[in-house]
Formats: structure tokens, sequence, C-alpha cells
């Protein structure tokens, strides 16, 4: 194994100091590509997608719990599989306190194909208290390109694989903002990388476009961090 090079603390802070302009000009273009995401047009779901849950059945509408966004995390979980897929479950052991995404009007919740009956037992074996919805016997993984045949044709063998897909409501409309799948995926998992993906992003007054940070009649997104036992739903 190859070991980094092993040098002074004065030329240790000189490379770190050339590392970081480089930070900065990354964390400067990501900044800009957030916002041209949240630029992105958006499309009317008319679909009615039927799930099930703990509750158990759910509409598109039902998922996002009253919020105003809805982050859905697309697990790898195929009716005829007995347990959901090794990835996404690292994936999900990941997600922090739901309560600051919550904060910010922003639900979560992963869907899979696989009937509740096996979705049920394999998340209390995991431990999670996210929610999670089946989609089966519905398009909706097809429909957001989770679920497909190997050669896109229509014909080859059932493929699975991971995505995040957001939706912004206005009343009783739903629309579908933005989906990434795969390396996409790479760096999520905290509050404020998912709230990047979404139409309303952070909410901070910083934020392009403008108007967004007050959209849901509460303080720019830093300012209402609580301990997430202190905040009211």
């Amino acid at each position: 194994m190859t070991l980094p090079q092993i040098v002074s603390r004065e030329e240790w802070r000189a490379a770190r100091e050339e590392l970081l302009l480089k930070e900065k000009a990354a964390t400067r273009a990501r900044d800009a590509l957030n916002a041209e995401r949240r630029g992105l047009p958006m499309v009317g779901i008319d679909k009615e997608y039927v799930f099930e849950g703990g509750d158990g059945k759910a509409t598109l509408l039902d998922l996002f719990r009253g919020r105003h966004q809805l982050v859905v995390y697309h697990f790898m979980f195929a009716p005829e599989w007995d347990a959901g897929c090794r990835s996404c479950s690292a994936f999900l052991d990941q997600i922090g306190h739901l309560a600051h995404l919550r904060a910010r009007g922003t639900e979560f919740a992963a869907v899979s194909r696989a009937p509740y009956t096996k979705i049920l037992p394999f998340k209390a074996r995991m431990g999670w208290t996210v929610p999670w919805y089946s989609s089966y016997d519905s398009d909706f993984n097809h429909d957001f390109q989770v679920s497909f045949m190997g050669d896109d044709e229509g014909g080859g063998e059932p493929c699975e694989r991971p995505g995040v897909s957001c939706f912004l409501r206005d009343r009783e409309q739903v629309f579908h903002t933005y989906s990434t799948y795969e390396r996409g995926l790479d760096g999520l998992g905290s509050t404020t990388s998912f709230l990047d993906l979404t139409a309303l992003g952070r909410q901070e007054e910083w934020e392009e476009p403008k108007g967004r940070a007050s959209a849901l009649g509460a303080p720019a997104g830093s300012e209402r961090i609580r301990y997430h036992d202190e905040y009211e739903d």
C-alpha cells in the first residue's frame, strides 16, 4: 500500500492551502449547479398511483404527509426477492434524523416493488423507522425508470436500479421536479444533500432563484435549526 508522503507541518499547510482554493471553487460550482437544478421545469403527475404502507393504502399525495415536498428513495427490492438490496440497505443506514428535513417542509420515503408483507419484516430486521411503501401492482417504478427490462426494448430480464425522485405539491396537485440514479446518489444522505435536489432547496436567503426561502412562511433554513426533539411538527 502506498501511503501519503511525509512532510513538515509548514509543507503540509502550504499544500493544504493550495487544495483549499480548489475546494472553494468546487463549492461555488456546486452552488451554481444546485441553482440550475432548482431552475428545472416540473411535470404534473396525473396518474393515480396506489402504494401500501404501515397505515394501509396510500396515494402519492398521501406520501407527502401534509408537507410541501417529497423525496423518494427508490429502494431495490423486487417482488421475488427475499431481502432488500445490500447497497440500498447501506444507503438507508446513513439517513439522518428526518426531523431536520421535515422542518423544511420536506418528507422522505423509501419505495420498493416488493409487497409490503416482505418489506415490513425486513424493515424491522434493519431497525429502520423511515416511511417505506410498496409500489407492488403499480407502474410507479417503471414510470420513474428504476424498474425496466434489461435491453430497454421490451425483452431481456427484469432489472432494478437505485434512484432518488423529488416531488413538489401545490395544494392537491403533485409535480415531479427531479430524479437521479446510480452514481448520482454518491454523497447523498444528509439533510442538506437531499434539500439540494429539491425545487425549494435549503430555503436559505442566499440561494437562487430568490423568493423560495420564505415560500413555506418560516424563517430561512439555518435559522430554523433546532434539536430534533424541539421541532413543532
